[in-house]
């Protein structure tokens, strides 16, 4: 078993073990207590696996294969780091765009998931959005087209997106379709209880501007940032409402 050493290896493995918490349903307590174990030996299935792929080409333009179940987590992060740049080459590109946000909704986590996840009423519970048009439905997926009410210039943003809900691991990914000024935007959401009973709501975020587009990765962060915050404090205050006038109180997963 190759294991990544000294201070930038280590670095780079908890970067890597950070992608699996936030975009593959990594449970980092049994990390923590298992630093040798395979991803499979940590319940990375094939979809989990093909999730890392993904985002371990946006962020650091390596390659690994697909089938890495049988690698440990440091592995992964000396594959990774044998792609890295040559003594040689240009200054590094800035990475790609990346956002994480959470807010704590008093409510049981079952509302909280069927209200978010109501794509078709997201206007009632948003307030940025004008319309949403349904595309297409298959299970827990659906297409969808998105309409923002016009921003200060007048400009109407408009976009499909695509939505993978999970029920049994509280989580959805989900992407863009129609990119726009994004080369990709991918997204994921994460529900977790909380000690008390309510529900920690998760937004992540990652996604690379395309050169042409009117800001660049670490702009668009700061606009999502302040949108995100926005529109979750929204959010909570409004399934609060609606949790205290169902009268529900404590956590509620069934």
């Amino acid at each position: 078993m190759t294991v990544t050493r000294g201070p930038a290896g280590a670095a780079l493995a908890t970067e890597i073990t950070d992608i699996l918490v936030a975009h593959c349903g990594l449970d980092p307590d049994n990390a923590a207590r298992t630093p040798d174990a395979s991803l499979a030996e940590l319940g990375m299935d094939s979809l989990a696996l093909l999730e890392l792929q993904a985002v371990v080409a946006d962020r650091y333009g390596a390659r690994i294969p697909t089938e890495t179940g049988h690698l440990s987590i440091p592995a992964v992060a000396d594959l990774v780091a044998e792609q890295g740049d040559p003594p040689d080459s240009p200054e590094p590109v800035d990475p790609p765009g990346h956002t994480e946000n959470s807010i704590v909704i008093d409510a049981p986590r079952r509302l909280v998931w069927d209200l978010t996840n109501d794509v078709a009423n997201w206007t009632d519970l948003f307030t940025e959005y004008a319309s949403v048009e349904v595309l297409h439905r298959d299970g827990n997926t659906v297409r969808f087209r998105l309409t923002m009410h016009p921003d200060p210039d007048g400009t109407v943003w408009s976009w499909v997106s695509e939505r993978t809900a999970d029920p049994e691991t509280w989580q959805v990914h989900a992407h863009r379709v129609e990119t726009g000024p994004f080369e990709y935007m991918r997204l994921h959401w994460r529900y977790d209880t909380t000690p008390d009973g309510g529900t920690r709501m998760t937004w992540v975020q990652d996604f690379h501007l395309r050169p042409d587009a009117p800001v660049d990765d670490r702009g668009m962060e700061d606009r999502l940032n302040a949108g995100t915050r926005e529109q979750m404090a929204i959010i909570r205050d409004k399934v609060e409402l609606i949790a205290r006038r169902r009268g529900l109180e404590g956590d509620d997963d069934e």
